[in-house]
C-alpha cells in the first residue's frame, strides 16, 4: 500500500514523501497514529499542490541547513565519561551526550537528528551523522576519553 506521510519516520521516510508499506503496518500504526495518510489520487494531487506552494519554504529550510552544516562540520567533540581500568565505559556514549555537548558549543540540535553508527562502549575516536534535512547531513568526529578520579 502507498501512504503520504504526515511527518519524519525514522527509517522510512520524511513528511510528505509517499513510500510504499505492507498493509498491516500502514494500517495499523502509521494511519491511526496520525503519521499518514492513504496516498489516494485526490490526496496525490492535494499534496502535489501543497508542495508547489511551499516550494519557496522549503528551499529555505534547505539553506538554513546546508548553512548549519558548513559551521558545524569542523568541529570536533571530546567526551569524557566514567571508564572501568580496562578502558570499558560504565554505559555507553549516545546521542543525547552528543546534543549536550554541541548545545554547549552553541548549536542546538535535536537528540532525534544525530546518528551514532556502532555503539560507543570503549575509549577511542568514533563518528556521529547530524542528519540536518533529507537532502543535507554532516558527520562529526568525537573522542571519548575516560574522566580523571
Amino acid at each position: 500500500m502507498q501512504v503520504i506521510l504526515k511527518e519524519n519516520v525514522v527509517n522510512l521516510g520524511y513528511k510528505d514523501d509517499v513510500v510504499t508499506v505492507k498493509d498491516g503496518y500502514g494500517r495499523n500504526f502509521l494511519i491511526p497514529r496520525g503519521k499518514a495518510v492513504i496516498a489516494s489520487e485526490s490526496a496525490k494531487k492535494v499534496l502535489a499542490e501543497n508542495l508547489k506552494q511551499r516550494a519557496h519554504k522549503l528551499a529555505k529550510i534547505k539553506e538554513d541547513a546546508v548553512a548549519m552544516a558548513a559551521k558545524i562540520e569542523n568541529v570536533s567533540l571530546v567526551i569524557s565519561t566514567k571508564t572501568s581500568s580496562t578502558g570499558t565505559i560504565f554505559g555507553s556514549v549516545t546521542n543525547i551526550q552528543i546534543a549536550d555537548k554541541l548545545a554547549k558549543l552553541g548549536y542546538e540540535i535535536d537528540r532525534k537528528l544525530i546518528f551514532i553508527k556502532e555503539p560507543v562502549k570503549e575509549i577511542g575516536k568514533y563518528n556521529a551523522q547530524i542528519k540536518l534535512h533529507k537532502e543535507v547531513s554532516v558527520d562529526i568526529p568525537f573522542e571519548v576519553i575516560s574522566e580523571p578520579f
